[in-house]
């Protein structure tokens, strides 16, 4: 993917575009992160013309919503590296949003340097503590020093306005174009698999049809007793329903509750989901869909 000429709000090719649901809004859509973090390029690649809107946070970027600045939120929710991303998991269910899609990222990390830099002459290496974790080659080979940034993007921006060729960011090529700096190196992650997944949510439902290829994402809550879980996931099981993530956390800091967040392959009228929730009812006090909608051709 090249970018040299990428205008403030580019176009992405459609076939890029495939997670995007009919259905969805046609405003801005916010993201947590500076222009040119890899959120930003997964609005730009899920949402090609929208208006993309940094924010801060990810409760900024939910409130972005509510508020009506933007239409929908771009929240990463898990990584194939880092795992998975502990603040959506604490705000998304009391935000009041819906999810109405799913994306899947592929990260790349560029080494980015000013005009003239050269990749011999890095002594300092500047980019997110988690994008650091991932290009431990990279900082073997140059034996630079690492220099933690609190973003990509930021550090990408940083590097712009040093303009100084001992210092490089890892960053995305969009971060690159966006902030006139030169891309020194592609692919500079360790693992080919490094991929992002985020949920897109919005104000309001949107519901696909039942049909193949839809996803479901569950919130329910089980007692810290024997076997509690176990009897609330056995109806997924005698339904033959796939379940691809299962995320426990407490609610409040309470011991006495434990809090699931659940993604389960299917739509709630599909006879076999319908049972399994139905079932999930009877072991849960608490059972709410966070989202109905299309699954990804990521997933294959």
């Amino acid at each position: 993917m090249s970018l040299p000429d990428l205008p403030a709000q580019p176009d992405a090719p459609q076939d890029m575009a495939q997670d995007m649901p009919p259905e969805a809004p046609r405003g801005a859509i916010a993201f947590q992160g500076q222009r040119g973090a890899y959120s930003d390029l997964a609005c730009r690649t899920a949402y090609p013309g929208r208006r993309t809107l940094p924010c801060p946070t990810f409760a900024d970027a939910i409130e972005a919503v509510h508020d009506g600045e933007a239409d929908l939120a771009m929240l990463a929710c898990e990584n194939s590296l880092a795992g998975r991303v502990p603040d959506i998991h604490a705000l998304l269910p009391g935000s009041g949003l819906h999810i109405v899609a799913e994306h899947f990222q592929r990260v790349e990390h560029c080494l980015l340097g000013v005009p003239g830099s050269t990749v011999e002459g890095v002594r300092r290496l500047h980019t997110h503590p988690v994008a650091l974790g991932q290009v431990r080659r990279l900082v073997a080979e140059l034996g630079a020093e690492p220099v933690i940034e609190s973003d990509t993007a930021g550090a990408a921006a940083l590097v712009a306005g040093w303009g100084r060729p001992e210092d490089a960011a890892v960053a995305s090529e969009l971060a690159a174009a966006l902030h006139g700096l030169v891309v020194l190196r592609r692919n500079v992650e360790d693992a080919a698999h490094n991929t992002t997944r985020f949920y897109v949510a919005a104000r309001d439902t949107v519901v696909p049809p039942p049909g193949p290829g839809i996803m479901t994402t569950v919130l329910f809550r089980v007692r810290n007793v024997p076997a509690a879980l176990y009897k609330a996931l056995g109806g997924f099981a005698t339904n033959n329903v796939n379940m691809t993530r299962l995320e426990s956390y407490m609610e409040n800091g309470v011991f006495s509750a434990t809090q699931f967040l659940l993604d389960v392959e299917g739509h709630p009228e599909d006879a076999g989901l319908a049972h399994a929730l139905e079932e999930l009812g009877f072991f849960s006090d608490q059972v709410r869909i966070l989202g109905t909608y299309p699954r990804s051709p990521f997933r294959g």
